[in-house]
């Protein structure tokens, strides 16, 4: 039985790695360090796109789980037909949720409070006094609320919010109150001040920021996006941006990367980052921490956490 495990970090460097599986060093390079079809365990090259993820696993022919190194799977979803049946799918629960909440916080007090705008105010000599928006006493919309979205709420907790409602895709209960079902956004967006969206790309929640949803945000709310960028309808969130009737922070935007001379470049009230929710000093340390967890029970046979489906 092959053994061979593909990780996009050099052995040597992952404390906790068990004994017994030969481990290949390959983060998306032309070439591969083995033959795929001896691979049993592939973690995916994080950040390198879809093309790289999915490139190697025609040949995989032996591979019994692909993981990711990403709370979304929908860089690797194109390559799944090409798997057998019985193949685990687990994603990166647990090793961007500090991060990615850090960033949602800092995207949502930079937008309200327009840092942006001071930064060119210095660049130019300009003292740009006033009042600005201020956190406390918005109400804040998560939608999409998993583990992510339940880091968001803890670090929102201390800035004395009016409210914070969760959505999910099912309503359910959880530690800091009830979460509402998709289905019940239409009543939800007219109250809220600051709608975050946090939610995977699925069927369901591509375009779920469409017209309709931006239509139904009260005027003068923000929007961030730390999802994906298909979440939201690039041209229903341009018209309304351009009329000044929404603000947005998008750390993830269709397409991406954003080319230069796209309208959101410029577009006002616009702040974007370029897909680093995940990309600090965070998450490198909780990466190897899941894969030595993750490994170890592969080894010893033992049921894998994060798995989100397994391919039939």
């Amino acid at each position: 039985m092959t053994t061979d495990v593909w990780l996009p970090f050099r052995p040597e460097e992952v404390p906790g790695l068990p004994e017994g599986p030969v481990y290949r060093f390959w983060d998306g390079g032309p070439e591969y360090p083995a033959d795929p079809a001896d691979c049993a365990f592939y973690v995916v090259p994080y950040m390198k796109g879809a093309e790289v993820a999915c490139r190697p696993l025609p040949a995989m022919s032996s591979v019994r789980v692909v993981q990711t190194l990403s709370a979304g799977i929908d860089h690797v979803e194109p390559g799944l037909p090409d798997l057998g049946s019985g193949v685990r799918l687990c994603n990166a629960r647990g090793v961007h949720e500090a991060s990615t909440a850090e960033l949602t916080l800092a995207l949502v007090l930079a937008s309200l409070r327009d840092l942006p705008g001071f930064v060119r105010g210095q660049d130019r000599g300009e003292w740009r006094a006033g009042f600005y928006p201020a956190l406390a006493d918005k109400s804040v919309l998560i939608v999409g609320y998993g583990s992510i979205g339940a880091a968001i709420e803890d670090r929102l907790a201390p800035f004395e919010c009016a409210e914070v409602v969760r959505v999910a895709r099912t309503a359910r209960t959880a530690a800091r109150g009830p979460v509402h079902a998709l289905a019940d956004l239409p009543v939800l967006l007219p109250r809220a001040d600051v709608v975050i969206l946090s939610t995977p790309l699925t069927p369901d929640t591509k375009g779920l920021a469409g017209a309709g949803f931006l239509g139904r945000m009260k005027d003068g709310a923000l929007l961030v996006n730390v999802a994906r960028g298909p979440v939201v309808d690039t041209k229903a969130l341009l018209a309304e941006v351009e009329s000044g009737r929404l603000r947005a922070a998008l750390d993830v935007t269709d397409p991406e990367p954003l080319p230069a001379g796209h309208p959101l470049w410029h577009a006002p009230h616009v702040l974007i980052t370029p897909h680093v929710g995940g990309s600090t000093s965070a998450f490198k340390p909780r990466a190897k921490r899941l894969l030595a967890a993750q490994l170890t029970r592969f080894v010893a046979g033992e049921a894998l956490e994060n798995v989100v489906l397994v391919t039939e």
